[in-house]
């Protein structure tokens, strides 16, 4: 069963440090920022999504990333990243629904955590299935660490 692991938020920037619930509205998770909105935010990418199998995985390569360091707002456990494509939906918790619009684009600010530097590792383009996803809110609600998190089918 895929669950949500970990809420993050900051004012703007990375990391996002971790919260116990987080009130998701069509703007994103209320308390948190980005100090880059040509690049973040806005409807679209609204909300971040990443793999917890992911950073996993990243840490064991020498990495030092942890849930929130890459600017997720939300990181999630067992889904198939390789299935979270623009248009796929999810569903979070009782009301929370999202649909992928687009990979998030790895930015220099995460690069402090990467064991070369090279935030590149998690690019779609170059590295396919392991970049963070950008979602934008179909249905506003509330979300805490446990909730279930399912594809609509």
């Amino acid at each position: 069963m895929a669950q949500l692991v970990q809420i993050n938020i900051s004012q703007g920037g990375v990391p996002k440090l971790p919260i116990h619930k987080g009130i998701v509205s069509f703007a994103g998770i209320e308390g948190d920022g980005q100090q880059d909105l040509k690049h973040h935010g806005g409807p679209d990418r609204a909300v971040c999504l990443y793999s917890l199998e992911r950073i996993h995985t990243l840490q064991r390569e020498g990495h030092s990333i942890w849930p929130g360091a890459t600017g997720e707002n939300l990181t999630v456990s067992g889904l198939n990243w390789d299935l979270m494509i623009p248009g796929v939906v999810l569903h979070i918790g009782v009301d929370v629904i999202l649909e992928i619009t687009s990979y998030a684009v790895p930015c220099s600010k995460i690069s402090p955590w990467f064991n070369d530097k090279k935030s590149t590792r998690i690019s779609q383009k170059l590295h396919p299935g392991w970049s963070r996803i950008y979602t934008k809110v179909i249905s506003e609600g509330i979300v805490k660490p446990g909730d279930r998190v399912y594809i609509q089918r």
